[in-house]
């Protein structure tokens, strides 16, 4: 099993000890670390701070979304990023929610999934700097001539030559979504995933090729109190199924349902909606918190690791926030 280390978003600012850690993760044997970005800190610039301190670690974005960039845009950074740090670079992405895409980003959130395929289509266009990219998308066209085209534009190709076609990993919970990712991707961060429900996921990721990745974002803490531990759980998974949509346009919400708790998701949903967060975070049941997190006991921990050792995961994706905690968590996964 490999370890990833991640770092998310940024709140009011950098975290504390962020590159100490980083660097101790590395020393540790993780094998990547992951930024994000939300309406904040952006997903590639604390990557180029940490690949100045590193030597191995891969660097990912986890994620990267679609609408804050053009493919080209993006292309850019993640050719860049991959210079500077020798080729660590994993390029994730991921189209996020209309509240963001729209409230964010000033952006249409509709047809996801055909944006994410023409989006990647023209990254591995660029990556590949075979010809000059020239595309004609329903959402994307290189050179664009649609309204308000002066008709002057022409197929450029990269002027950086990159190192080598950077990894695409596709953050996707609806079945197609996961589907399509498997087709296209070179790896996949999952929202939730059990390993007790691998039947949730087992049809749209059966036929992934030779080598495809799948990392998971998982709570893994040592505790006695395993309900106390699962707080920190219970509290995220209160604000993303109740909070991070609008009703009956919620990918976590929905998620949840397919997992086989549909009555207590929309239950939190519910409870959020009104204004009772505090009541939605109460109705998260410990079963779900529990199996899509590590905690407890260092024994417990152990345990419950030869499950996600058995799953098709390839990465558990933690968020130490001290030295030690850097290396007891590499010592319980690692060995």
């Amino acid at each position: 099993m490999q370890l990833g280390l991640t770092w998310g978003y940024w709140g009011r600012g950098m975290p504390d000890n962020f590159v100490e850690i980083t660097v101790a993760a590395e020393q540790a044997g993780f094998d990547a670390v992951w930024s994000a970005e939300s309406w904040g800190s952006d997903a590639f610039s604390p990557l180029v701070l940490l690949a100045a301190h590193t030597e191995r670690i891969r660097l990912g974005t986890g994620v990267a979304q679609l609408s804050a960039r053009t493919p080209a845009a993006t292309a850019m950074h993640a050719i860049t990023l991959d210079h500077i740090s020798q080729g660590r670079t994993i390029l994730g992405l991921g189209v996020s929610g209309p509240q963001v895409v729209e409230g964010w980003y000033g952006m249409p959130s509709k047809r996801p999934l055909a944006r994410t395929r023409e989006y990647v289509e023209i990254l591995r266009q660029v990556f590949a700097r075979e010809e000059p990219v020239a595309f004609d998308g329903d959402h994307y066209q290189l050179p664009f001539s649609g309204e308000g085209s002066e008709g002057l534009g022409r197929p450029l190709k990269v002027m950086t030559h990159p190192l080598r076609d950077i990894p695409i990993w596709i953050g996707a919970e609806g079945p197609k979504n996961v589907a399509q990712t498997v087709e296209i991707a070179d790896g996949w961060f999952p929202l939730y995933y059990s390993p007790w429900r691998a039947d949730v996921y087992h049809d749209q990721i059966k036929d992934r090729k030779l080598g495809f990745e799948i990392a998971v974002n998982v709570s893994m803490r040592v505790h006695d109190d395993v309900e106390e531990a699962l707080w920190p759980t219970k509290a995220m998974l209160g604000f993303y199924i109740g909070g991070m949509g609008a009703k009956g346009q919620n990918y976590h919400t929905k998620l949840m349902a397919r997992m086989g708790f549909e009555e207590e998701a929309f239950r939190i949903q519910d409870l959020f909606m009104e204004g009772r967060r505090d009541e939605a975070i109460a109705a998260v049941p410990t079963e779900f918190a529990d199996e899509i997190s590590i905690v407890g006991s260092v024994e417990r921990i152990k345990d419950r690791l030869q499950a996600w050792e058995e799953s098709a995961v390839t990465m558990l994706n933690v968020a130490p926030r001290s030295v030690d905690e850097v290396r007891l968590l590499a010592e319980l996964v690692k060995g």
